[in-house]
């Protein structure tokens, strides 16, 4: 049976765009930073191997290797519904770029990679290292003046949108942003789930969506920091004696409260506008589907699409 979720408390307002996302924390810039330095120089096949393999150049899981059942990915789902989140669709989208005016500059690519916080800088880089003639490279000083600056100009900018749309055209590009974002948000979300004994798919998504928009920096309101909250709320963490569900339903809980009061007051409105994604996973745990089997359909922002 298919199911229909929907953001039942606050769907987004109309007129905000479905992409937008919350100003990034200095936190994020410096988890990303290490990755920025290492992407100058880095081997690929290190990367694909040290992952478990990040995707297919068509893109069509985007995963680090995690578990299937029969022949379903569970990856490729959790990567469609963290697309329906970013992007308001479940197809990947490499080519998207956009100037969201939240202090992070442009806002790029399958899990919104941005100018501001360096890792749009890092799949610049891989790319680059892998294909030098590219309409991206000549970019690369001033995206790195950008990253080191955590600055949102896009003032010397100028045909990066056209230029990023036409190298995802190349399935080498696609290949990178599927790396990076299995780098930098899908393996930290999966190792801070085997370590609490986080074991479901749904589990796994609620702690993968976290990662792309409240970065993984031990930090406030970052990925591992609602963790810890959570486990001290719990009394233990699921790889003890803690009900997953019960779990799960106190992380979604205080993530709501982060999303609604961040440590940050900047980044309010636009936090408080995204709820529509916690509202889903809130949907899905009540539901009862967290081995997140397909299809069901989702409506964070006013406009349901299909996990299939």
């Amino acid at each position: 049976m298919q199911r229909t979720l929907s953001s039942s408390r606050r769907n987004r307002p109309a007129g905000v765009p479905r992409r937008r996302r919350p100003t990034p924390g200095r936190g994020r810039f410096l988890a990303v930073l290490g990755a920025v330095v290492a992407g100058a120089v880095l081997v690929t096949a290190a990367v694909v191997l040290l992952l478990g393999g990040a995707g297919t150049p068509d893109g069509a899981t985007g995963s680090s290797g995690g578990p299937a059942t029969g022949e379903r990915d569970v990856d490729q789902v959790i990567a469609q519904l963290v697309s329906v989140f970013e992007n308001g669709t479940p197809e990947i989208q490499y080519a998207y770029v956009e100037d969201l005016d939240d202090g992070r500059g442009y806002t790029a690519g399958r899990a919104g990679f941005c100018t501001a916080c360096g890792d749009l800088l890092t799949v610049v880089n891989r790319y680059t290292a892998q294909v030098p003639d590219n309409a991206l490279a000549g970019y690369l000083p001033v995206l790195s003046g950008l990253a080191a600056g955590f600055s949102d100009s896009t003032a010397e900018l100028d045909g990066f949108e056209e230029a990023w749309r036409a190298a995802a055209d190349d399935p080498v590009f696609r290949e990178v942003q599927d790396e990076v974002t299995d780098e930098l948000y899908v393996a930290p979300a999966r190792a801070l789930a085997e370590e609490n004994g986080v074991t479901t798919p749904l589990g796994l998504a609620a702690l993968v969506d976290t990662a792309v928009q409240h970065g993984t920096q031990d930090g406030p309101d970052g990925l591992p920091d609602l963790v810890r909250r959570t486990n001290a709320d719990m009394g233990g963490t699921p790889a003890g004696d803690v009900d997953e569900t019960a779990w799960l339903q106190d992380f979604l809980h205080l993530r709501r409260l982060v999303l609604e009061n961040p440590a940050s007051a900047a980044t309010g409105e636009v936090w408080g506008e995204s709820v529509g994604r916690v509202d889903v996973l809130d949907a899905l745990l009540d539901e009862g589907n967290l081995d997140l089997e397909t299809p069901f359909t989702v409506d964070p922002w006013g406009e349901p699409q299909t996990i299939s």
